[in-house]
């Protein structure tokens, strides 16, 4: 063989979908002869074969056949409805693909999170896109490595050794801060619940700095109970302080949920007496009256790239880790005025 076609012989499908500016989910089909590819972009792609002189390795596809083409999801807490929207983008990218996925609830606890993970090896998923628990150690990035488990980090990160897809929860933090600052506001709580994790501590410091960038005391901060209900029992808490805040960040959308029903039971108006934004921005947050401004994280995205990535890992086990964070932006609406 001479070495023009030992280069040939090592051409990838990856290669074949860049020529043909596809992805390489559309070239495998392509290579299956699936009905699914129109014929313009079939012709494309075989034409870059053709260009490349990719070969096609048989004992290859077959190990990929071999595969169960199930892809693992866990997360902490499928209550939430931020959770939900990640889940429906990591299904979408998911299915392009022709895999389905097997969704799985930690409910925050490291011990049934180790149980799931050691199920779903059982049965052989070909990844999976974890939501770490609080509480799981970095080590665990070992164990799913010795166990040749391809796995994505989703919102919270436990490893550097393994691909993350997350948010920039800082920036997200200065937009609320600065948005705030400019209709007059300096005393700014961030309320706060749930455990410790990555996203937790990248949250509260983000506040911190964003506050402290102003010149505003940045240790208003509210701890509240983690049940819906709890919380709006709880909004007197944001008064117990010597510091009365005019304004109130929240940490994620379950929280604003509850202060805005807390707020209205107190007889206070959302965006004339306290000023509130919330976190995540999901889609139910149009349901709150007056309409509630939020740092948009857009979850639904941030499965669909997580959902890439793992498909890209198991294709290509050896690519070094990747890390992906998206930017926030923040959707005014109705819930801020000017300071009370």
């Amino acid at each position: 063989m001479s070495s023009q076609e030992r280069k040939k012989s090592r051409v990838t499908l990856l290669d074949v979908a860049r020529h043909a500016s596809v992805s390489r989910a559309t070239a495998s089909l392509v290579l299956r002869k699936s009905p699914l590819v129109g014929s313009e972009t079939r012709a494309r792609v075989e034409q870059a074969m053709r260009d490349l002189g990719y070969v096609y390795n048989i004992g290859a596809a077959r190990l990929r056949v071999e595969r169960s083409q199930i892809i693992g999801a866990i997360v902490p807490n499928l209550t939430n409805p931020f959770f939900a929207e990640l889940l429906s983008g990591i299904e979408e990218a998911i299915g392009a693909t022709g895999k389905v996925v097997i969704l799985a609830n930690s409910g925050e606890r490291v011990e049934r999170q180790s149980m799931l993970l050691q199920r779903m090896r059982e049965h052989g998923v070909d990844g999976v896109v974890l939501c770490p628990a609080a509480g799981t150690e970095p080590d665990l990035s070992e164990q799913l490595a010795a166990w040749g488990m391809p796995v994505v980090q989703v919102l919270r990160h436990i490893s550097v050794d393994m691909d993350y897809v997350g948010v920039d929860y800082a920036g997200g933090m200065r937009q609320a801060v600065d948005y705030l600052a400019s209709l007059g506001h300096e005393k700014i709580a961030f309320a706060v619940h749930g455990p410790f994790h990555s996203a937790y501590r990248e949250r509260v410091d983000g506040f911190r700095d964003a506050m402290l960038a102003k010149a505003f005391d940045p240790e208003i901060l509210i701890h509240l109970p983690p049940q819906l209900g709890e919380i709006a029992d709880s909004t007197h808490l944001l008064f117990a302080k010597a510091t009365q805040p005019t304004a109130v960040i929240c940490f994620n959308h379950l929280v604003a949920l509850g202060l805005a029903a807390g707020l209205h039971d107190c007889g206070l108006t959302i965006g004339r007496d306290l000023s509130l934004i919330g976190f995540d921005d999901v889609a139910d947050a149009e349901a709150i009256r007056p309409r509630l401004t939020s740092v948009s994280t857009g979850p639904t995205a941030i499965g669909e790239m997580a959902a890439r990535l793992l498909v890209e890992r198991i294709a290509n086990p050896d690519l070094p880790p990747r890390r992906v964070v998206n930017d926030t932006t923040l959707s005014v609406r109705q819930s801020c005025g000017r300071p009370a």
